[in-house]
């Protein structure tokens, strides 16, 4: 594939249109939740990420992904080495480690890069298998893929993050040819690890972050204080919203900012552009899948829904979240919630999808 048939013709304008309507939106959220608080001016430097990430954007969509995908062992190996890394020479915050201190005070957060190399990684796998029957043996392999560098994810520990691996490995799977005996058997088996993963493998507060979404009311002031001032943000703003956002700006609502966005939002405008924002997300989701229908070849189409996965993980477990249907994990809402490492990593993402569209009229 020669980079000189590549035309931003092919480019899908109406899919970032609509990515930079929900950046809009997010970015008039961040201002109005941090206006009073010592986050005052958050906006701004989200107005950077978001600059950088359409930047980063065009970059990647002009780099072939073929190419990718070709070197993409070699950036596996770097994404191992940068997560044994963190769990060296991390920096420890809240107990836990998950950033690597650059030169210049940067802070770079290694485990939201790995989800980019996950994507290939998994794409290049079962492209290479050629529409061939799914054995045991490439349901390890492609496991063993994610597997690996979400336990040492785990051990940062972010659990957050890690569960973000699996839609990728999910989703490779699905295409891949997963049968439903195999599913049903890896279900009983995940059932029955479930004790031990949960005395053995998840830190007390953790657990506790798991429990309390069942029972919020049960300690009102302690760890269900987060769900029940999101339940109330989100009950405040009716139908059409409140002006005042009392939870948002009277500071009950715990950095609304980030992961707790969608809860500002909804307190702010209401069930009707709660729908809005949510309409956005449909319409892009849509205009991911129908691009992956349009890929060129196999790996295009497992790399696209890949980025699929992710989104629709991050959505639905985001807003399940603030709505007391899921337990709080630190899963941002993509393209809304404040912070740099996540807008980057979905407009890279966006890139790899504007690369494969752009290629799929190239013999």
């Amino acid at each position: 594939m020669s980079t000189r048939y590549i035309s931003y013709r092919d480019f899908d304008w109406v899919l970032l249109i609509f990515v930079l309507l929900i950046c809009a939106v997010g970015v008039l959220e961040i201002r109005s939740a941090t206006a009073y608080t010592k986050f005052a001016g958050a906006h701004i430097r989200q107005l950077y990420w978001i600059a950088g990430g359409v930047a980063g954007m065009f970059l990647v969509s002009l780099v072939n992904y073929q190419v990718l995908l070709d070197r993409v062992h070699w950036f596996y190996i770097a994404a191992l080495a940068s997560l044994m890394a963190v769990l060296l020479f991390g920096q420890r915050y809240l107990g836990a480690k998950r950033w690597v201190k650059l030169p210049g005070g940067v802070h770079f957060q290694p485990s939201e890069w790995v989800k980019l190399i996950l994507i290939l990684a998994v794409a290049k796998y079962f492209a290479d298998m050629h529409q061939r029957e799914l054995t045991w043996t490439d349901f390890f392999k492609a496991g063993a893929i994610v597997g690996i560098p979400m336990l040492m994810v785990l051990r940062q520990p972010d659990l957050g993050t890690a569960l973000t691996y699996l839609p990728i490995a999910i989703m490779g799977l699905f295409l891949g040819g997963l049968r439903g005996k195999q599913a049903l058997a890896v279900l009983l088996v995940g059932g029955l690890l479930l004790p031990i993963a949960w005395m053995k493998g998840l830190k007390s507060y953790q657990r506790d972050r798991l429990t309390i979404f069942m029972h919020p009311d049960a300690d009102n002031e302690g760890k269900g204080y987060q769900v029940n001032q999101s339940l109330i943000a989100v009950g405040s703003g009716a139908i059409w919203g409140s002006a005042e956002g009392s939870q948002t700006h009277l500071a009950f609502l715990p950095v609304p900012q980030t992961d707790f966005i969608f809860a500002a939002f909804a307190e702010e405008h209401g069930f009707v552009g709660a729908l809005g924002v949510m309409l956005l997300y449909f319409i892009v989701l849509m205009r991911l899948t129908q691009n992956a229908q349009t890929a060129p070849d196999r790996a295009g189409m497992f790399l696209v829904m890949g980025v699929v996965a992710v989104l629709t993980f991050h959505i639905l477990v985001n807003i399940g979240m603030v709505v007391g249907f899921m337990p709080v994990t630190g899963i941002p809402l993509p393209l809304m919630s404040y912070g740099g490492s996540s807008v980057l990593f979905m407009f890279l993402a966006l890139g790899m999808v504007m690369n494969v569209r752009m290629r799929r009229f190239v013999n």
